[in-house]
């Protein structure tokens, strides 16, 4: 699935109320509280997240990921909303990232050029839908890809260059006018 289909069928799970208002809101909230500094992602483990997901959403025509400060966003959750034991995976997935990159292409993730870097998330995106299609006690835990690539797109349409340059959010769309006949609400 490319960027353009992927960003699409997130914002319309979001128009469908697959995201819901507390979560943007929640969302929107986090970024708010972005102050340009870290709290648990040391320089190294932030490059690798700012590698990973500037790869999942890269800039286009629009702003990618790292114009969204999706990093610190993360960042942030990791500081403020997560469990101790849930910190303590996200950062073992991705220490297991750089044990993959090492074993791959013999060097860090950030190290890596960008084919490498693409070809290593491919496999990674292909064991996290091989997880997804699994059921019952097989499945196993959640794969850190599949949770890195969700948050990073919450992280991304939350924020605003992400709400209002890729998914066109409009607090007020359109124009009120009260109390108009049906067929001229539209007109001007």
């Amino acid at each position: 699935m490319d960027r353009r289909a992927a960003l699409r069928l997130l914002a319309a799970s979001a128009a469908a109320g697959a995201m819901p208002g507390e979560l943007t809101a929640f969302g929107r909230t986090l970024h708010a509280d972005l102050r340009g500094r870290l709290r648990v992602l040391d320089p190294h483990q932030n490059a690798t997240i700012v590698a990973m997901t500037d790869l999942i959403l890269p800039a286009t025509d629009t702003p990618g990921a790292k114009d969204a400060k999706v990093n610190e966003f993360i960042d942030l959750l990791l500081a403020e909303w997560n469990e101790a034991e849930e910190r303590e995976r996200f950062l073992t997935g991705l220490a297991a990232v750089d044990t993959r990159a090492q074993a791959t292409f013999g060097k860090t993730f950030v190290d890596g050029s960008p084919r490498e870097q693409t070809e290593l998330l491919t496999v990674l995106d292909h064991e996290a839908a091989q997880w997804n299609a699994r059921r019952g006690p097989a499945r196993g835990p959640e794969p850190f890809y599949r949770r890195l690539k969700w948050v990073t797109l919450f992280g991304y349409f939350t924020s605003q260059v992400g709400a209002e340059q890729e998914a066109h959010f409009a607090i007020i769309p359109g124009r009120f006018v009260p109390c108009a006949p049906a067929d001229t609400a539209g007109s001007e």
